[in-house]
């Protein structure tokens, strides 16, 4: 009887440097960490509302009643009561258009404009209008989406300038920096970024002339469950935090959370009651600050 022949070893896994993925853009490097660490706490009650007209056009409706706080010399937080309307209207001409508009009862106007103006550069546009004085603001963006890059320039009022760029340098690996220019402010700053993704991992890291260190990390469990760190700390006002979260997804809730070394716990739950109707829980405990905040809920509408 012949003796089997073993099949020849597997050969090294080469990278095509031609044919690499296109990595997501510089501003959202860190958005899987952000899922987790950084849900939409609130304080009080909210009450949404959305109307879809048509395929193309919806409106908005939003109560907010809570406490806000204030800025206050000595270390206790002072809150007073407030109640917020807000209406808007969101119009989609996918995948080439979006506007989208919000305004509240105190008079702050928010709005986003969003035009793909070919297959790779889009035109962005954020704006914030408010009765007080030097606090609206607004900025221009336009990214270009290249084969394995991405980059992005910034135009803003004060004399905001910046540009980022960011560059697939394997099948997992991406790098990428920034720079940018206040005028108004007089400064000036450069960052560097790197990003290793995989199927159940994303790794991140960000440094900046400004002082900011930023590293997150994220490990997907299962299907359902990830779990999410951070490590933030600026080397020239020597402010270090570490935050832990986890995203779980259950078949009619999502559970998000965190914890940092500052001794604030928080968490969010969304909970689909019906087709079209979620009831929301947001609690976030600062035992240091001894400050505590609940809310709750509805969101009408898909």
């Amino acid at each position: 009887m012949a003796t089997p022949v073993p099949p020849p070893p597997a050969a090294d896994t080469k990278v095509d440097y031609f044919n690499l993925p296109c990595p997501i853009p510089f501003e959202e490097l860190h958005r899987e960490a952000m899922m987790s660490l950084k849900p939409d706490l609130f304080e009080g009650m909210r009450f949404d509302f959305t109307k879809m007209l048509n395929q193309k056009f919806t409106l908005n409706h939003s109560v907010l009643m809570g406490p806000t706080e204030i800025p206050s010399q000595s270390t206790e937080t002072i809150k007073i009561p407030t109640a917020h309307y807000e209406f808007g209207s969101t119009f989609i001409d996918h995948p080439r258009l979006l506007l989208w508009g919000r305004i509240l009862t105190d008079g702050r106007l928010n709005a986003r404009v969003k035009c793909d103006l070919s297959d790779n550069l889009t035109f962005k546009a954020n704006a914030q209008l408010t009765n007080e004085p030097h606090m609206s603001h607004g900025m221009f963006n336009f990214d270009y989406k290249g084969k394995d890059y991405r980059t992005q320039f910034q135009l803003g009022n004060g004399a905001l300038l910046g540009a980022s760029y960011i560059q697939s340098v394997t099948q997992h690996l991406s790098l990428g920096g920034e720079v940018f220019w206040a005028g108004q402010h007089r400064k000036s700053g450069v960052g560097y970024a790197a990003r290793y993704n995989t199927d159940k991992m994303v790794a991140t890291g960000q440094v900046a002339s400004t002082g900011m260190v930023l590293l997150s990390y994220v490990q997907k469990v299962s299907e359902k469950v990830s779990l999410a760190s951070e490590f933030m700390c600026n080397y020239l006002s020597r402010d270090v935090t570490a935050s832990f979260g986890y995203d779980y997804i259950l078949r009619q809730c999502r559970l998000r959370g965190k914890i940092d070394s500052n001794g604030c716990v928080a968490a969010f739950l969304e909970e689909r009651l019906n087709m079209g109707l979620n009831f929301i829980l947001s609690a976030e405990l600062d035992h240091r600050k001894k400050d505590y905040k609940f809310g709750f809920g509805l969101t009408v509408g898909e």
